[in-house]
């Protein structure tokens, strides 16, 4: 799957962008058509709970997702993503677990470029995401939601796991659903960052959860904006810094963030459900059944209603080095 030299670029940058890995016309119709349902779903359940006057079902998705999202006060984006929130959860937090998201976690061509990083022994870590950013101007007069829905501050991935899993090899996986350009929020890295090892974060003060970033002195001025087509993806080292643009498009900018680690190395997140996406010593050990992984949130969400952590960030909010 990579030759030698991208082996190479990968240990030397920190990442590994690979062009048209996937046919996004082909490979993503089913995401699509599910996200479509899932937007319809969250829409007329967000008019029921009386967090939104209309499920303005005649726009397109992406129009749709901007006007919702702002009305609904960022509540829609927990319908959409695939993991539950960092606080906060009860029965009816909303998540999505559906089998088209699944089938692409599962992808044998995704598990194969995995494979070639880590090992045939992969889990599928649950620190994960599907990212759907709106334009910035669907923010207008509401800084909040801006800075928790539409930026991505400065992180390393490592960094927004607990330090039981410092040790263990996480590869992250982020999938370009739709194009990502400069103008509509693509990625920021850091090239060669990784070397520097684990950076302090500190309380991004903007956001009125509980969210760490990179101060920006850390970063360094090496920065690079990652442009990427549908169907691109781009592969992280846990300790590369990275964030994103602004989306300053009037189109939204759609990505599935995905990390893998080797099978019995802790994820970082024993809250939440992984699975086994792929043993070549064990193969009955792979988790085959979507409605199996839902399960296995819904699960977690009982779980976490009746006993949350006190948190999910492993710096304390007064660090001093964040002084």
């Amino acid at each position: 799957m990579l030759t030698t030299a991208q082996h190479e670029s990968f240990a030397h940058q920190g990442y590994l962008l690979l062009p048209g890995f996937f046919d996004a016309a082909v490979d993503f119709a089913a995401l699509r058509a599910e996200y479509e349902d899932v937007l319809a779903t969250a829409a007329r359940d967000l008019a029921a709970r009386g967090l939104v006057d209309d499920t303005h079902a005649d726009l397109s998705f992406g129009d749709r997702v901007a006007r919702l999202v702002r009305a609904s006060g960022g509540e829609l984006h927990k319908y959409l993503d695939i993991t539950l929130p960092q606080r906060g959860v009860g029965t009816e937090t909303p998540m999505h677990a559906g089998p088209a998201v699944f089938a692409l976690m599962r992808d044998p061509r995704l598990l194969d470029l995995v494979e070639a990083m880590i090992g045939p022994e992969i889990y599928s870590n649950p620190t994960q995401h599907v990212r759907i950013k709106p334009p910035a101007r669907a923010f207008d007069g509401h800084d909040r939601l801006a800075n928790e829905i539409a930026t991505t501050v400065w992180h390393q991935d490592q960094g927004t796991v607990i330090p039981a899993a410092d040790a263990t090899r996480m590869l992250t996986v982020f999938i370009a659903v739709t194009p990502a350009t400069k103008e509509n929020g693509c990625l920021l890295v850091a090239p060669t960052s990784h070397k520097r090892g684990l950076a302090l974060h500190c309380h991004n003060a903007r956001a009125s959860f509980s969210s760490q970033a990179i101060p920006d002195r850390l970063v360094g001025e090496d920065r690079l904006a990652l442009e990427m087509q549908a169907g691109d993806v781009l592969l992280l080292d846990k300790l590369t810094m990275h964030a994103s643009l602004p989306n300053l498009s009037d189109e939204i900018r759609w990505s599935v963030d995905l990390r893998y680690n080797p099978i019995g190395q802790p994820t970082g997140r024993p809250w939440f459900p992984g699975f086994v996406a792929r043993s070549r010593a064990a193969p009955e050990r792979e988790l085959r059944d979507a409605g199996e992984w839902a399960g296995l949130w819904a699960g977690a969400r009982r779980r976490l209603t009746i006993d949350p952590p006190a948190t999910f960030q492993r710096w304390a909010e007064d660090d001093p080095g964040c002084a």
